[in-house]
């Protein structure tokens, strides 16, 4: 069976109606014949189901400017594993307008079994290669299809989750404190401050009541009227902002931001992170492990598919899901009330 490139579509005749899309979930009908998708006709042509395109075979067909090398290689992978799969075209049966409209999702994947007739979606697909450049604000809700440069395809699910805790402490009315070069110490502070609320490092390990805080500790204690030093929550910022620059402000948010939600936020040097988090800490005593660590990032972030591949490896090998806090500049529109979108990021396999 041959097929005519008009476009940015392949028109093949009445008999490629019945045998591809009313069996195969191939295309859209048009008429009386059947409109393809240039990965759909290629994805025909290298099973032999297709004889060519205007002529052209296989080999040169991916060889041409109609169809992209890596979106066949993720629809023919996904294809291999059982999935029927529509390109992400408006007016093609099972995309809704707001998916032929995102920019970022390349496929509608459908559950095993089902095709575009069902009307059930199971993943929403992005192609991307390693070497290129991914908007943070095109992810959350899109399985991200990264295809490296040896052709294997790292399946990434992205999320919008709303991180919550039952982690909580009433906080003191005040506690005197040193500000050092990049830390506050508490030399007699309330006990809950750190045995309940999680505050800080103990100075002693063998029972001493010197209490240590990271600079976003103090800052978030200093506004909230708890901590006292020399100069006031104003000093604590400067010195947060010397050391750290912007950032020292978006991790300082973020940081309020957990901390209002009931998670506990600790610091995630040892992860390569800025924090790791504890959802529901009763006591220092009975901590358990930490479920997620959280780098922080400008709302406007462009991610390598490497630098996610990355965090996501080594969150996964830590036990623990990898979270972007996306932090809107001041006075922007970006995330939520408290100015953080949050995004996850997890290895998927379809």
């Amino acid at each position: 069976m041959d097929a005519t490139l008009s476009g940015e579509a392949v028109r093949a005749g009445p008999a490629a109606r019945e045998q591809f899309h009313d069996a195969r979930g191939y295309g859209r009908p048009v008429g009386g014949d059947l409109e393809l998708a240039p990965v759909e006709a290629a994805h025909l042509l290298y099973r032999g189901d297709l004889a060519g395109v205007d002529g052209a075979g296989f080999r040169a067909f991916l060889a041409s400017t109609a169809v992209s090398e890596t979106d066949f290689l993720v629809y023919k992978d996904l294809r291999d594993r059982g999935f029927y799969l529509s390109p992400a075209r408006a007016d093609w049966p099972g995309v809704t307008h707001d998916v032929a409209g995102d920019p970022a999702v390349d496929f509608v994947v459908y559950p095993r079994g089902s095709g575009p007739w069902d009307g059930d979606v199971a993943y929403r697909v992005g192609v991307v290669g390693e070497r290129e450049a991914v908007p943070a604000g095109d992810l959350g809700g899109v399985v991200l299809a990264v295809v490296d440069e040896e052709s294997e395809i790292t399946y990434l699910e992205t999320a919008r989750p709303d991180p919550t805790g039952t982690s909580g402490v009433a906080l003191p009315e005040d506690a005197d404190g040193d500000l050092l070069s990049d830390r506050v110490v508490l030399w007699d502070p309330p006990a809950r401050l750190y045995d309940r609320g999680f505050y800080g490092q103990r100075l002693d390990d063998q029972g001493g009541d010197a209490l240590q805080l990271s600079l976003v500790e103090a800052a978030h204690l200093a506004r909230q009227g708890v901590l006292d030093v020399d100069g006031g929550a104003g000093a604590v910022l400067d010195r947060g902002r010397a050391v750290e620059g912007d950032q020292f402000d978006r991790r300082l948010r973020v940081y309020a931001a957990l901390r209002e939600r009931g998670v506990v936020p600790k610091t995630g040097f040892k992860f390569g992170a800025d924090f790791r988090t504890y959802a529901d800490v009763a006591s220092v005593e009975d901590l358990g492990h930490s479920e997620l660590l959280v780098r922080v990032l400008g709302a406007d972030h462009v991610f390598s598919p490497r630098d996610l591949a990355l965090d996501v490896r080594l969150a996964h090998g830590v036990r623990k899901t990898m979270v972007f806090a996306l932090v809107a500049d001041a006075g922007g529109e970006q995330g939520g009330s408290d100015g953080v979108t949050w995004l996850s990021v997890e290895r998927l396999t379809p």
